[in-house]
């Protein structure tokens, strides 16, 4: 739906940008007074920069009221195309730091879930160092499923993903960090909660209902190769926590992370020693067009904090 008296956009200004800002952040908190504190202005102030937007674009954008908050689908793709604008200034922005030879502006970082607790990983360390290095730097990180983080990295919105390793792109440059041990858990109403027989394989899995990832991932190509019963699917790893708990499904979760499931005795592992995979986790930044000086020190400082393993 457009709004009255379509408007002709012609040359972006400032303005425009910091509109488009408004917006990405409205977007991106759900809603106009959740936004409030992450721009640290008033809603009525945020509310009156969304429709001045409206009016300058001849769109209208979401919807508000006592349903919430929702874009309209020219919304959506507005804010598909402001995700590509600002990028591309942060961008430019970068590029003007390194012909200052200097570090500033911003740096996303997009983490895949459930990392902060596995010992391997040293992520927060990188961070303290690169802090240290980069002191102008502002760091924004997300936490995001495998697909979101690719699809990030190349569409510019991150400028450093680390995800785990599962199959190989052109478009990137990966950087290997540290591995991760995922072993195949039950929840206390499972029939296998009580032990399982000793000869037990893969094949007797399939006896079984499982829970997986919804996308590709190692998650994804292990329940296919080994053809486990997939009958129910989760979009991170604490939903497959959840299935995993309802005690109708079986799940692979990372050790460290279903550690307090398993002291709790919400959890027990099934024949760890046989139904385990080992997944890498790689740092990966896009080819094209050539790092900034700021993602090169991130890598930088990533590989340090992980004792500088091999580069793929």
């Amino acid at each position: 739906m457009q709004v009255k008296g379509r408007a002709s956009l012609g040359q972006l200004s400032d303005m425009d940008i910091r509109l488009l800002r408004v917006f990405k952040s409205v977007v991106d908190c759900g809603g106009m007074a959740a936004a409030e504190l992450e721009l640290n202005i008033g809603t009525s102030t945020v509310s009156r920069h969304i429709k001045d937007l409206e009016t300058r674009l001849g769109l209208s954008l979401c919807r508000r009221g006592r349903s919430g908050f929702a874009l309209t689908v020219e919304g959506q793709q507005v804010y598909a195309e402001t995700l590509r604008l600002l990028a591309g200034a942060d961008a430019f922005r970068a590029s003007v730091d390194e012909i200052h030879r200097r570090m500033g502006g911003q740096l996303n970082i997009a983490v895949f879930d459930k990392t902060a607790s596995n010992p391997a990983a040293h992520i927060g360390a990188a961070i303290a160092l690169f802090s240290e290095m980069a002191p102008e730097v502002n760091l924004h990180l997300f936490v995001a499923p495998l697909n979101s983080i690719e699809r990030g990295v190349i569409d510019g919105q991150f400028q450093v993903g680390v995800i785990p390793g599962h199959r190989s792109s052109e478009t990137f440059s990966y950087d290997e960090l540290f591995g991760e041990t995922m072993l195949l858990y039950c929840g206390t109403q499972h029939a296998l909660f009580t032990g399982e027989p000793a000869a037990m394989n893969w094949d007797d899995l399939r006896a079984h209902n499982f829970a997986g990832l919804g996308y590709h991932s190692p998650n994804m190509e292990i329940s296919q190769d080994r053809k486990l019963a997939r009958k129910a699917t989760g979009y991170d790893q604490e939903s497959i926590a959840t299935l995993i708990l309802s005690g109708n499904y079986l799940g692979f979760l990372p050790d460290h992370y279903a550690h307090p499931f398993v002291r709790n005795g919400q959890m027990r592992a099934i024949k760890p020693e046989l139904f385990r995979y080992v997944c890498s986790f790689f740092c990966i930044v896009r080819r094209s067009p050539q790092p900034s000086r700021v993602t090169r020190a991130f890598q930088d400082c990533l590989l340090q904090a992980h004792s500088t393993p091999a580069v793929i």
